[in-house]
């Protein structure tokens, strides 16, 4: 019930903002909100995880460690007369089910220079094309996924 409030409470609030607050309008805005809350629950249904600020912070400054060196790398190979690329696509085996922590996932990698992912397989592995496949691509990748897996809480759900 806290969540059915809470959705229903921001969806007024948004609301309220594009609206604004006349009296006459709110029968209408709390319309919307319900029915906003009711389709978010059948798009995005409450899960159970709890995310863990620590690991949260862990990711966190992983991340902003792995967009340094990234860019580092990538302005290296940019600058080098050599141009010492070995462009290429790596699957990685991913432990996260289709849905809402793959995508978050997906789009967190996505943010890391040198590497994107492309997509799955037919066998549900993610399609990371990088800019150097001597790179150790999927142990980072393990590690981003163990991380992430923590932060959010996910523990054995994965989904």
């Amino acid at each position: 019930m806290r969540l059915i409030a809470t959705r229903t409470a921001g969806f007024f609030c948004l609301w309220l903002v594009i609206a604004g607050a006349s009296a006459r309008d709110l029968p209408m805005g709390l319309a919307t909100a319900a029915a906003a809350t009711w389709a978010s629950l059948l798009l995005l249904p409450p899960v159970t995880s709890r995310p863990r600020p620590i690991a949260m912070a862990r990711l966190i400054l992983r991340f902003l460690a792995q967009s340094v060196l990234g860019g580092l790398d990538v302005a290296r190979r940019a600058f080098d007369p050599r141009l010492p690329l070995r462009p290429g696509f790596v699957l990685f085996p991913t432990h996260l089910a289709p849905g809402p922590a793959r995508n978050a996932f997906c789009t967190l990698e996505s943010l890391l220079p040198g590497t994107l992912p492309a997509g799955s397989n037919d066998r549900g592995a993610l399609v990371i094309h990088c800019l150097d496949v001597d790179q150790p691509i999927l142990a980072q990748m393990v590690a981003d996924e163990t991380l992430f897996v923590e932060a959010l809480g996910l523990g054995d759900r994965h989904d």
